[in-house]
């Protein structure tokens, strides 16, 4: 699971290299060593080199790359930014790598109708910007958002904080021009708000993570921006009191647009990455934002800080729009403040149902002290997606082997509670070998069947999901 290799690596022949040439210039067809082991790896530190990498600029050039692959039986890998956390755009099978890095722009933004049309290389936060001098908003915000491809969004279909009000990627992808196996372009969805017309493809291609076709178009859904927004810090001394505390904010009817929280762990070591001033001896943070109208925030702050209180919390609520900043700048730092812990991260993603969690955060925390690990746990506990992060040295057997174990019985413990094995991350190789644990065999044999729908000679980002 950790320590995952290459196998059946298959080798680009020089008369495909000679045709992708031709069809991009030597230039973005890339066999230098160096230049295959810069798109070799990803966030989860494993490498896999690809035989070739190209890089396309225009949708036709997609097209031909994959007629010309397909037709010589050569594995694609689609990439984006590289930034996943289960493998998703690692070449298992070597082959060809698709980079999107150069099809990054936003070719339309519709006021009117209050969508865009993008390639998939454009970054989500040069996406969000451009959108909010519209008084437009794009919700959707991965940790990774000023970094990672709208592209890889929607392949993984995407969270982050903002998501327990206004929904994952999925939500906002209208239409998609996709890529198959022998080159044609397939057009899914309308740029409209109802559609029932036939199966919904869109949804199926959505978290497919590059597995039956290559997106080279996204139409996304766009929404009025929040006119204002605060930002409640709650400081408690357990972590059932922030599985109440959250239950009982729904409860209330309040709908926050972020719901984070970070265990004692997680918040020193932001402190000792970026020194945001979070209390050291914190045993659990939450941060809890609010948006809408200014005058109906205010209510919803004062009662969202008088239910953290009711729960044992000592709370303040930022006073001004920076203060929030630097808040939400910790909570983005998390993820790298934690890989430096420890030689090696494994983060997993799990999900419970919200009501669930005053009793299923202390399970988790004490799966890392049965197998004497290191775990940091924070996430989006607004809607129920927990980061379990155990840090290992990785290269002690023994403790790997621990590691291993408990991975396994988070997930367990996920399941039990009619959670997910991953909330954002996907599956990719990493989490393959867990998928009969929450699908049945006749659920993955309608997966496999699917994929070979799209993809009969099982050459498009192969070797992930566990649908082989």
């Amino acid at each position: 699971m950790f320590n995952a290799v290459q196998k059946e690596i298959i080798p680009v022949p020089d008369n495909v290299k000679r045709a992708l040439k031709e069809v991009l210039g030597e230039h973005r067809v890339l066999d230098d060593e160096m230049d295959r082991l810069l798109y070799s790896y990803d966030a989860t530190r494993i490498k896999m080199l690809p035989n070739v990498v190209v890089i396309p600029e225009t949708q036709e050039e997609v097209q031909k790359i994959v007629k010309i692959c397909y037709e010589n039986e050569i594995p694609i890998t689609p990439r984006g930014a590289g930034s996943g956390y289960t493998g998703g755009a690692l070449p298992v099978k070597g082959g060809v790598l698709i980079s999107f890095e150069k099809m990054d722009k936003i070719l339309e933004i519709d006021e009117d109708n209050a969508i865009a049309r993008v390639q998939p290389g454009v970054i989500t936060f040069n996406l969000q910007k451009e959108v909010e001098k519209r008084g437009l908003f794009y919700p959707p915000d991965p940790a990774s958002y000023k970094f990672c491809t709208l592209g890889g969004n929607v392949a993984e279909n995407a969270g982050g904080p903002r998501c327990v009000k206004y929904g994952v990627t999925r939500e906002y992808v209208m239409e998609l021009n996709t890529v198959i196996h022998n080159g044609e372009i397939i057009h899914s969805g309308k740029p409209t708000l109802k559609d029932v017309a036939g199966y919904d493809i869109t949804r199926l291609l959505i978290g497919s993570e590059g597995t039956i076709g290559l997106f080279t178009e996204i139409t996304l859904k766009l929404i009025p921006k929040p006119k204002a927004a605060k930002t409640v810090k709650a400081i408690f001394s357990d972590i059932a009191s922030v599985g109440k505390t959250v239950k009982d904010i729904f409860k209330a009817g309040i709908s926050p647009s972020a719901l984070e929280f970070m265990d004692n762990l997680a918040i020193n070591a932001v402190e000792d990455f970026g020194h945001f001033g979070l209390p050291r001896d914190a045993e659990v943070l939450l941060l809890i934002e609010v948006d809408g109208h200014p005058k109906a925030i205010d209510d919803e702050i004062t009662e969202v800080a008088r239910i953290c209180e009711m729960n044992g919390a000592k709370v303040e609520i930022a006073k001004t729009t920076q203060d929030a900043a630097k808040l939400w700048e910790a909570r983005r730092a998390l993820s790298p403040a934690v890989a430096k812990l420890a030689r090696t991260k494994i983060n997993e993603d799990i999900v419970f149902p919200r009501s669930y969690l005053p009793e299923a955060l202390p399970r988790l925390r004490e799966i890392g002290k049965k197998y004497n690990l290191k775990m940091v746990n924070f996430g989006h506990i607004g809607d129920g997606n927990v980061h379990a992060n155990f840090m290992i040295n990785g290269l002690d057997p023994d403790e790997v082997a621990r590691a291993e174990k408990a991975v396994e019985e988070v997930f367990n413990l996920a399941l039990e509670y009619g959670g997910s094995i991953t909330g954002e991350h996907g599956v990719g190789i990493t989490k393959a070998e867990f998928m009969p644990k929450q699908f049945k065999p006749q659920e993955l044999e309608i997966m496999k069947k699917i994929k070979r729908v799209f993809d009969p000679l099982d050459l498009i980002n192969p070797g992930k999901m566990g649908i082989d």
